[in-house]
């Protein structure tokens, strides 16, 4: 059998690529493994999870050269076009399917791995209806835990009022002080992931998250209320850590953008949505009741995933196989098929995944200056956050109640930009690869945001100005809609693109993300109040459009450069 390459400098698992094995395995036997391929599994690094890449640049190959692609008709979506391609090479005798295969069960050599190619355990054969409700409770999760990091925003004056807090800082930091939580808690819970699975990992989190809603409900001081908001913070980031890893787990390239477009819904929507419920909980029944209604929800959804979620990590699925054969045959001997031969121990484990989300951003340029990018974007989201209340109450009159729906317009470009990605992303990915030979390259993910970049300056001196010379408010309302827009456009491409380039460490790239951009989101906003006292509304916020300009060439490099950077990476997660 003819060895497929991937097209990009990807890390992968130890998988046997010999066609006596996949004959083998075919015909009901065990397969057994060459003496290259043990070396080949000895060889590789420890992995998150394990997922054939790039087979949208094999079947684009293929066809391409068969002359199909050219008979894809103009009038289908971009997802019909890509449905299309795989229907048709799923269509074809196995013999003629080239897909890179998965490591399989050789007991004469005491390795463990999956029972064949089509093993319906192995997370990406399950059926489409189960992988979606396995992401649909992830993203569940991850709407919840944004959504409870800005809902108490429209509650700033009222806390102060009551605990006698007379510094904007200190009252800012009640809301920002939750991403510093999303900063740590990504560091322990990629690694603890990778130990213990995905599933427990994510319950654990969503129960920590649960507990200090109770404490913040409670808090009899401001003092108190920032910490236990940390502590939640800390809970929260289970689902952001992890959700890159679970669509990693379940969806193969060519699936993984509409995937991703999905999950992080959560992440751009539930901050949008928290002030606009908050607002009218805090007018209505007291900011108390913002953590209970937070609480109920996340007890939900504590049952819901004790009852329905399950373990998708490669890892951990066939580390549990190995124990139960050994006691099944009584074989000590039998090892899994990505084990390193190594056997490190478990705090070995956890010390190196928590230095590898800091390693990408100290080594890899690619996910440092993109997810500085994410970063600055995020971090103005909330310092938006903080500032809408000032401005509608203070210079538009309106009640809290009705300055949570000034959020509605963020809300609303965030629906648009998403509408945008979900037609075109996967169209323009599909054009590119044609473009390019039939090959995939992640960095196609990132077309599409050169476009999205220039919409997000455009709310800051449109906002701002509106803001300073007290324009009526339905156009500071506007104003907001085009960074709604635009920051969807910019989110999801560069989350994709990270899970693309490191397929094997999504979990990892994504936590990188995470703790950049959170670090970026919780400090950001404190810098707000002093830097629009000096600066004003007007030049403050046209401050923040500049930043965003110049950092609009940014996916532009890495669209052009980014496959160099990727071949010439030398160190070793």
């Amino acid at each position: 059998m003819e060895k497929i390459e991937p097209s990009g400098d990807v890390d992968r698992p130890p998988a046997p690529n010999n066609e006596a094995r996949l004959s083998s395995t075919s015909s009901g036997r065990s397969a057994s493994l060459s003496s290259s391929d043990n070396d080949e599994i000895s060889s590789q690094a420890e992995v998150e999870t394990t997922v054939p890449g790039h087979e949208l640049d094999v079947e684009l190959g293929e066809l391409r050269g068969a002359g199909e692609l050219e008979k894809i008709g103009t009038r289908e979506s971009a997802r019909s076009k890509i449905y299309r391609i795989i229907s048709t090479a799923s269509g074809r005798s196995k013999g003629g399917l080239r897909q890179e295969p998965i490591p399989v069960s050789d007991l004469d050599a005491g390795i463990v791995g999956w029972d064949s190619q089509d093993d319906p355990a192995y997370p990406i054969n399950f059926p489409a209806w189960k992988k979606w409700v396995l992401l649909g409770l992830v993203s569940l999760v991850t709407l919840t835990t944004p959504f409870a990091s800005s809902i108490l925003s429209p509650a700033i004056s009222s806390v102060s009022e009551e605990f006698h807090n007379t510094s904007e800082t200190v009252g800012a930091m009640t809301v920002s002080i939750y991403l510093v939580g999303y900063v740590i808690g990504p560091l322990f819970m990629a690694p603890l992931s990778e130990i213990y699975g995905r599933r427990l990992v994510l319950a654990s989190a969503n129960i920590f998250f649960c507990i200090w809603q109770i404490g913040c409900a409670l808090a009899p001081n401001m003092a108190s209320l920032i910490i236990f908001r940390l502590l939640c913070g800390i809970g929260g980031a289970g689902c952001l850590t992890l959700g890159g890893g679970v669509i990693a787990d379940l969806f193969r390239t060519d699936q993984r953008g509409f995937a991703m477009g999905f999950w992080t819904l959560g992440p751009l929507f539930g901050p949008v949505i928290g002030p606009l419920i908050g607002g009218f909980v805090v007018e209505t029944i007291g900011w108390r009741w913002d953590f209970w209604i937070v609480l109920i929800l996340g007890g939900v959804i504590v049952v819901t995933l004790e009852i329905f979620n399950r373990e998708t990590n490669h890892r951990i699925l066939i580390q549990r196989k190995v124990v139960r054969l050994r006691k099944e045959l009584g074989r000590e001997d039998l090892r899994s098929c990505y084990d390193t031969g190594e056997a490190p121990s478990k705090l070995e484990i956890l010390i190196h995944g928590l230095v590898r989300p800091l390693k990408l951003l100290a080594l890899s340029p690619l996910v440092f200056f993109l997810s500085l990018y994410v970063a600055f974007v995020y971090g103005v989201l909330y310092l938006l956050f903080t500032t809408i209340p000032t401005l509608f109450e203070s210079v538009y009159g309106f009640s809290v109640g009705l300055t949570g729906l000034v959020y509605l317009a963020l809300g609303l470009g965030n629906f648009l930009g998403w509408l945008v990605i979900t037609l075109w992303s996967d169209k323009s990915v599909v054009r590119l690869a044609q473009s390019n030979g039939g090959k995939f390259q992640p960095e196609m993910r990132l077309a599409i945001s050169i476009f999205f970049g220039f919409f997000l300056p455009v709310t800051f001196f449109w906002y701002g100005w509106c803001a300073y010379y007290k324009v009526h408010w339905i156009a500071s309302i506007l104003s907001l809609i085009p960074f709604g827009f635009g920051i969807m456009g910019i989110f999801l491409p560069i989350m994709t693109y990270l899970v693309d380039c490191y397929p094997v460490f999504a979990a990892s790239a994504i936590a990188a993300n995470t703790v950049l951009r959170s670090l970026v989101g919780a400090f950001l906003p404190l810098a707000g109040p002093s830097m629009y006292e000096t600066l004003g509304l007007g030049w403050g916020n046209s401050l923040l459009g500049f930043i965003c300009v110049a950092m609009i060439p940014l996916p532009v490099i890495f669209y052009r450069f980014g496959g160099q950077l990727r071949a010439s990476q030398k160190f070793k997660l």
